[in-house]
């Protein structure tokens, strides 16, 4: 198992620099992770830093919260994906789901991943919110809106992801999209846990510590 290529390499926080964002794309070219995932204005820094290599540039959109109108979000996919990016990571308007309205949140999704043509669309759906039943729901409404992956979690939540939320994902999705865990993957144990659970993708900016057999501290992303 080559678990580097299941790595989205990540800083997403803040207060990231540029010179801290080239070193994580240095890392990333060093370990052959299979992306490096940014926020939406470091989308042409990274494409610059990674270009020529086999590493992907993801970029986050309407993150973290997801709360921003549909159309600013599909703004900022097709913004990201002229200025580099291979892959978009949404977060759903998790307040709409909560709220039932259930067709605006498939319409979403839709209209991104239309938006983005062939590239490819992870739904953030933020599991550390909802019910059990909420999430089953999402992720089906992600499958019928053509979405590549559902992914669990932003990292900026109350909570990551858990082996009992990719179950309940997986069930949901009955193999027509992939699942992207984030958040909370804290060493190789786990994350080939993950893995051999059916999960294609990681985020995690610990990337390294895993891959390394070094525990993530609490509260790493």
């Amino acid at each position: 198992m080559e678990l580097n290529k299941y790595i989205d390499h990540t800083i997403l926080k803040a207060v990231a620099t540029d010179e801290e964002i080239k070193k994580v794309c240095a890392e990333a070219k060093e370990y052959n992770f299979f992306s490096v995932c940014i926020n939406s204005a470091n989308v042409e820094l990274v494409a610059k830093e990674l270009k020529g290599t086999d590493v992907k540039v993801c970029s986050v959109i309407g993150f973290p919260l997801g709360a921003m109108t549909k159309e600013s979000k599909i703004f900022e996919a097709k913004d990201a994906v002229a200025k580099g990016a291979d892959e978009i990571d949404m977060v759903i308007n998790v307040g709409a789901l909560k709220s039932g309205r259930v067709d605006y949140v498939r319409n979403e999704i839709a209209e991104i991943k239309k938006a983005i043509g062939d590239k490819v669309l992870k739904v953030i759906i933020e599991t550390c919110y909802l019910t059990d039943a909420e999430k089953a729901l999402v992720s089906k409404l992600s499958v019928e809106a053509k979405a590549d992956f559902v992914k669990t979690s932003t990292g900026f939540g109350t909570g990551g992801a858990t082996f009992e939320d990719v179950q309940i994902m997986k069930d949901a999705i009955e193999g027509k999209a992939k699942i992207k865990a984030s958040g909370g993957v804290r060493d190789f144990e786990m994350a080939k846990k993950y893995i051999d659970m059916g999960v294609s993708r990681l985020g995690a900016s610990s990337g390294i510590k895993i891959i390394n057999g070094e525990k993530v501290a609490e509260g790493e992303y």
